[in-house]
């Protein structure tokens, strides 16, 4: 069998697009195989079989090595089929850990003084759509990992100290570690190479044990039929698998490792004390390599099994290993065992043709997609950025109902679960590749994470990121009542509904063309808002409430736990985000009715539905002409009304409700819509600032929005002040006004407090790991710069405002709003120093040749010095910085009506 593709090894133009061509029509099942396993499994809700729901404590990483998962596997740098049904993945061993390195160590969210955090370093360096090239870094110490020192020093750190990080013990200091780079490229759909390389960094010769590692999910142990056990067993030079649903598989290694076999099954005594179920359970191979013990199968089979290769390097040295999966349908591949039991595969030979075509490809790609040069900074921002979303995308397994009720071969789960969590979600049945937040720290899907994912994937891969979008709205997601599940941890939370906007912009970035799946998200979403409606606003006045909106610790108080009998908020962000998914689902009918007329009544019922929002809001307690800002209003039970006076995100939301389109052909075509909307101006007079037109080049635009200009001016003296919300790396979630000017309110027996925090926070809202309470957060961020764009298009040019506040300088909004851009990609760049903002204090990050240009995309980034905070992976919405890398500056998306 030669290691060959269809391109010979060689770089063919555009290769990649043709790869998504082939895949999108059915002809190349390019996506099948991918990085679609998890960098952590355990301490998940769906692995937690307690009766207290502390999903942390039931299944902790210790166990990890021993125990056998239920619904996903976890591993480093890993690959699987997208039904999961076997996962290849990296082990290491640096000959003094007390364990293999199989995952990626962290704390859990009790353990960690700021909530659960990953203290290891590795980036996702590139990636193209179909997987056919995927990059991975790994920073790998040679001494003792530090894992008691870790635990122990957070634990005694308090909430307003930073985290004690992996950097910060000193394991780093001399340089003794490894640089593990592994590279995919796929020579065909389902023929994957793997190159390993190894360079020792540190100042002394020093020997590390590698282990490319196979094992197939375990799907046999919990008693249904249809999921006979698999098999992994030794055929000469290889490792052959057998899978009922995945067919069969060869991993072989270059030279001759030693091959490793144990069983994908719990270490029933060493954790329960009770009889085994086989003698070579899962940590079988960490044992023998580790310990020596007599724990991996003389007779060389199981279902789990690793190549292992000891590897010792001089100082600065550097090796590489190569390793190839072969599934069936591959070049001269039948579709048996056999054949892959016999084929010749040698894996050196045109192994490294194929890896740099591969590499070349995805540069064609990329160059393609990325509108500046590919040797600047920003190109390298966003190619990093498109990267880590890529492999963020992971497969998810979760049956609620099955959860709940137990398998047939396993104790029968405690009484009472469902009431802990979930338990109003049995139709959940996930059994897909989603894109994820962050792949070890939030290893699950979250419905507005999701939306702002599939905008920036829509640029490289705009199908998938239809489809994604189609997925949360399917029936085997959506609830019957029409909400759509939060996230894993309480599916009944409230997200904010941005999943129209992204279903807008992604039709837009495809090529505006597919209808039919504007149709198919805004039929769901029609069920989605009228849960909103008849849920989520208790006084039938359009004014709504909501809770946790996913802004976390945003508020004094938990807005989703006041107790009726204190009292309740009415959310100036919830009232907001309805303003605004009125207007999104407006827009989407306003584009089908051109198609189809059937449309026309309904986005007559979105527009006067965002009119009578929009004046509930504006004439209502939210809005302070004094401070000329939104805020959330308190009804307590006492009849007394408190507006929670913190200038923050919150306030800005109502920003977002605007649309403007261009009347024509609207007008000639909708004549129904036309006629209702002049008559609902004329009979609603006080809306008039709410919906307004203006011509441009001999057409008419018309502009709908929650906020009038006059209150938008005012507002963005505020966003726009750099001693309240404008840093030099984004706008702030909190006023930096707050950090000398706390705001307090007392709510029952409490007092709930809210300051400026800049960087973690101090409130233990959540578990103690989000803080909305002043940082920067690049989603609401890059909906701020669209709003403003929206104000612009009506009279490009001429809203004007001061900025930066004070300055005396005055500029259009779409130039304030393209510097805000600026400012957020600027935490990526270097700056006069060299330094890049997002590695804050770290010198070795910031300054060192094998540190400085992996760049990490977190979750949020300081307030004040742009230095990346919270999940320290978080490729998900993150990755909008190249969203804004490609359309900063660009008239980013059409209006309805309006010729493509």
């Amino acid at each position: 069998m030669e290691p060959v593709t269809e391109t010979n090894g060689a770089a063919s133009p555009n290769a990649e697009s043709a790869r998504l061509t082939a895949a999108d029509s059915g002809s190349a099942p390019w996506r099948d195989w991918g990085p679609y396993l998890s960098e952590r499994a355990w301490g998940t809700v769906r692995e937690d079989y307690s009766d207290d729901g502390e999903a942390w404590d039931f299944f902790p990483h210790d166990h990890a090595r021993s125990r056998t998962y239920r619904w996903n596997e976890d591993g480093m740098a890993g690959f699987c089929d997208e039904g999961q049904n076997w996962c290849l993945s990296l082990a290491l061993w640096n000959g003094t850990d007390p364990m293999l390195k199989e995952r990626m160590f962290g704390l859990s969210g009790p353990e960690g003084n700021h909530g659960e955090d990953v203290k290891e370093y590795w980036w996702y360096t590139d990636a193209t759509p179909t997987h056919s090239w995927n990059s991975w870094r790994y920073h790998y110490p040679q001494q003792a990992f530090p894992y008691a020192d870790l635990v122990a020093e957070n634990a005694r750190r308090s909430a307003a100290e930073p985290e004690y990080e992996l950097i910060d013990t000193g394991i780093f200091d001399d340089d003794r570690y490894w640089v593990v780079n592994v590279d995919y490229a796929k020579a065909g759909p389902r023929d994957v190479l793997m190159s390993i390389t190894l360079e020792n960094a540190g100042p002394e010769a020093a020997t590390i044990e590698v282990l490319p590692t196979l094992n197939f999910r375990n799907t046999w142990s919990w008693g249904y039929p249809d999921h006979p056990k698999p098999s992994l067993r030794r055929v000469g030079d290889r490792i052959i698998g057998d899978h009922s649903r995945s067919g069969p598989l060869a991993l072989v290694g270059e030279g001759s490792p030693d091959l490793l076999f144990c069983d994908n099954e719990t270490n029933v005594p060493k954790l329960f004390g009770a009889e085994p179920t086989t003698p070579y359970p899962k940590d079988g191979i960490n044992d023998f390599v580790v310990n020596g013990a007599d724990s991996v199968n003389p007779d060389q089979e199981g279902t789990k099994a690793a190549l292992r290769y000891k590897v010792s390097l001089g100082p600065g040295e550097s090796t590489q290993i190569r390793v190839r999966l072969v599934g069936v349908n591959s070049p001269g591949v039948d579709t048996d065992a056999t054949a892959l039991s016999t084929a010749q595969i040698d894996v050196a030979a045109g192994f490294d043709a194929v890896v740099a075509a591969r590499r070349t490809e995805a540069d064609e790609f990329y160059d393609g997609v990325i509108p500046v040069a590919p040797n600047s900074e920003e190109y390298r921002v966003a190619r990093q950025a498109f990267a880590g979303l890529l492999w963020g995308k992971q497969f998810y397994h979760y049956d609620v109902s099955r959860s709940l009720s137990g398998d047939p071969d396993q104790p029968p789960p405690p009484p009472g679960r469902g009431a802990i969590r979930n338990g109003a979600w049995p139709n959940l049945d996930a059994h897909d590749v989603i894109l994820m937040p962050d792949p070890w720290e939030y290893p699950w899907f979250a419905a507005w994470d999701l939306a702002f994912h599939c905008v920036t994937l829509a640029h490289i891969d705009p199908e998938f990121a239809k489809d994604q979008l189609i997925l949360l709205l399917r029936e085997w997601y959506m609830h019957p009542n029409g909400q759509i599940p939060a996230y894993e941890w309480n599916f009944s939370d409230v997200n904010p509904p941005v999943h129209a906007w992204a279903a807008i912009r992604v039709f837009e970035i495809g090529g505006k063309q597919d209808f039919t799946f504007l149709a198919k998200v805004f039929h769901k979403l029609l069920l989605n808002f009228t849960w909103w409606v008849d849920n989520k606003d208790r006084a039938g006045d359009n004014l709504f409430e909501g809770g946790f909106m996913g802004l976390d610790n945003i508020a004094p108080l938990d807005r989703s736990k006041l107790p009726p009998s204190v009292g309740y908020l009415e959310q100036a962000d919830s009232t907001g985000w309805m303003a605004m998914y009125a207007l999104d689902l407006l827009d989407i009918a306003l584009r089908l009715a051109l198609k189809d007329p059937a449309y026309e009544d309904i986005a007559t019922k979105f527009a006067e539905h965002f009119l009578t929002i929009s004046a509930a809001a504006n004439s209502s307690a939210m809005w302070d002409e004094d401070d000329a800002y939104y805020y959330d209003v308190f009804h307590g039970a006492d009849g007394v009304d408190v507006p929670v006076k913190v200038k923050s995100l919150v306030g800005l939301v109502p920003l977002r409700a605007v649309l403007a389109y261009d009347i024509g052909e609207i007008d000639e075509a909708l004549p129904d819509f036309k006629e209702r909307a002049l008559w609902y101006l004329a009979n609603h007079p006080e809306l008039a600032d709410t919906f307004q037109t203006c011509d441009i080049d001999g057409v008419r635009h018309r502009l709908l929005a929650l906020v009038p200009q006059d209150r938008l001016v005012r507002m963005l003296g505020t966003v726009f002040d750099e001693s309240e919300m404008l840093s030099d790396y984004g706008i702030r979630a909190i006023s930096a006004w707050h950090r000398e000017h706390p705001f307090s309110m007392q709510v029952g027996d409490h007092v709930a407090t809210v300051d400026y925090e800049p960087a973690e926070s101090t409130n233990g809202l959540f578990g103690g790991n989000s803080n909305w309470r002043g940082p920067i957060w690049m989603p609401l961020n890059v909906l701020l710069i669209e709003a403003l764009h929206d104000y612009d298009r009506l009279a490009p040019g001429e809203l004007q405002v001061e900025y930066p506040t004070g300055s005396g300088n005055k500029i259009g909004v779409r130039e304030a709003a393209d510097d805000v851009s600026r400012r957020l990609v600027s935490i990526f760049l270097p700056g006069a120093d060299g330094r890049r903002p997002v590695h804050g204090w770290y010198d070795k990050m910031a300054t060192d040749p094998r540190w400085k240009d992996n760049l990490p995309f977190h979750e949020y980034f300081h307030g004040d010095t742009g230095m990346g905070l919270g999940a320290s992976h978080q490729t998900g919405w993150t990755a909008l910085v190249a969203h804004l890398i490609i359309t900063t500056g660009q008239h980013t998306h059409t209006k309805p009506g309006e010729t493509p």
